[in-house]
């Protein structure tokens, strides 16, 4: 496996205690998201490092880049069409240009005075941000909040059919931890900050808020 791991209970005392932050697996120019699939959409990914088969390209689709929300989202891939966890390997430009687009799934009057404008935004937006509660390895919540990207239409398409470096099968290392629980190791993450500060801004990312 391609990633990198450590013990979580060392990773969890580096880690912001609570605010909104990008936790992920990155380097100078790629980025590690997650999804998880049944196993036909799975293995055609793995094997042809592309999305297709029963994937479909019409709905929207979610990555996380958060190992753990995505174990919590998942149940450790027990749920039902969720049983096979990727790691996606992506540009970090590609990702930084998804955050650029990003509106909010729900009306947020801090950010649009009107419901209106924010219901036009979403329109012509093909990428949605959401914010949820982190999750510790038992399913715990955290202060800290976790990001997931909704992707839809052209974004869905090219991120579906071009923009996958590595497809990465995570589906024996995650039954495998979930049988160490809780004394496991997760893939490396430390807060990820976009090149451009404007970016960090716009999604109201706490570092760049002094929060």
């Amino acid at each position: 496996m391609s990633l990198i791991t450590c013990p979580y209970s060392e990773q969890e005392k580096t880690w912001p205690k609570e605010g909104k932050h990008i936790l992920a697996q990155y380097d100078e120019k790629t980025i590690i998201v997650y999804q998880a699939y049944c196993s036909s959409i799975g293995r055609f990914a793995v094997e042809n490092r592309k999305f297709g088969g029963d994937f479909s390209y019409e709905r929207m689709s979610w990555i996380k880049t958060n190992f753990l929300w995505m174990m919590y989202r998942s149940g450790w891939g027990t749920k039902k069409n969720q049983e096979m966890t990727l790691a996606l390997r992506l540009r970090r430009e590609f990702f930084d240009s998804l955050l650029a687009q990003a509106v909010v799934s729900s009306w947020d009057c801090n950010q649009f005075p009107e419901e209106r404008d924010w219901a036009r935004a979403a329109a012509k937006s093909s990428v949605r941000v959401q914010w949820d509660p982190d999750h510790g390895p038992s399913g715990r919540k955290r202060r800290r909040r976790a990001i997931q990207l909704g992707l839809r239409g052209p974004v869905l398409d090219v991120f579906g059919k071009k923009e996958l470096l590595e497809v990465i099968d995570l589906s024996d290392f995650v039954a495998e931890q979930k049988a160490k629980l809780p004394e496991i190791v997760t893939p490396c993450e430390r807060v990820y900050c976009p090149d451009n500060p404007q970016i960090a801004i716009h999604l109201g990312l706490s570092k760049f808020l002094d929060i």
